[in-house]
């Protein structure tokens, strides 16, 4: 009979959580700041995706250019896209 993975695994009876990491620490995140263009870009994809509309790899250039404008009129298009659910 061969051993399993559950055999020589860690050992969970010692964690009485439902997960088997720890929860992350606030005072060891890093100090990173993302550029605005990044994160409207970043909201971009995300308010997409929850629309329904996941981009695709040819989206790209279309969210990269999106991105680039104002912040105003990221909030705008993230508004609309809300609108739609």
């Amino acid at each position: 009979m061969t051993a399993t993975a559950f055999e020589y695994g860690p050992h969970h009876a010692a964690c009485d959580r439902d997960y088997l990491l720890a929860p992350p620490n606030p005072a060891h995140r890093l100090d990173v700041t993302i550029a605005p263009r990044d994160r409207r870009r970043l909201e971009l994809q995300a308010a997409l995706t929850a629309a329904g509309i996941p981009p695709r790899p040819e989206d790209r250039e279309a969210i990269d250019s999106l991105s680039a404008l104002s912040a105003g009129i990221n909030t705008t298009i993230q508004r609309w896209l809300h609108h739609t659910l």
